[in-house]
């Protein structure tokens, strides 16, 4: 195997990605805009938008697969690039809405209580994981290496599905408690 692979010229990108992003998101959780003196309205009508972008995440990912099972790469292929666009498409409105708007806190109670931060803090730890995985996952499709695409997509698809499908979860426990 030759040192000049598209896997290898894309390792360092994923591995700062993979590191980039999470921190980014993690600052801009906390930074607030109007701390600045940027007055803008809190973007408060983006949660059920970006918890619908987690459901239509999960329908194009088992789309994907079933595309794959019958043998079609091409749809396949452009389901699974949908499904990042609509990721990235989560995670700007997702940062836009925290950098505008207070954090909303749980309001539930007793056992619900820890269901809810159970999923939550599982959801948050797999979104940061699955950021790598993903990109491995695509670059080895690109890169025309199969066996070892299917390899780690047995992996990266249970755990993306999981992650869209906890953040309509998520969003539905603790939308009750949304200040409007």
């Amino acid at each position: 195997m030759e040192d000049n692979t598209l896997e290898k010229k894309f390792s360092k990108f994923i591995i700062a990605v993979s590191i980039i992003i999470p921190v980014v998101v993690a600052i801009l959780f906390g930074v607030k805009l109007k701390d600045f003196g940027v007055n803008v309205e809190p973007l408060s009508f983006l949660p059920p938008i970006y918890a619908t972008t987690n459901g239509i995440t999960a329908v194009v990912l088992v789309l994907a697969v079933v595309a794959i099972k019958k043998g079609n790469q091409k749809l396949h292929e452009r389901l699974m690039t949908s499904a990042i666009a609509l990721s990235v498409a989560f995670l700007v409105m997702y940062v836009a809405y925290h950098m505008t708007s207070d954090s909303t806190k749980y309001g539930g109670e007793g056992a619900l209580r820890y269901v809810y931060f159970f999923i939550l803090i599982t959801h948050i730890l797999l979104s940061i994981t699955i950021i790598p995985l993903v990109l491995i996952t695509y670059v080895r499709a690109l890169a025309k290496r199969f066996d070892r695409h299917r390899k780690i997509a047995k992996i990266t698809f249970p755990l993306w599905l999981y992650v869209a499908v906890t953040g309509v979860i998520v969003y539905l426990m603790i939308s009750p408690y949304y200040v409007h």
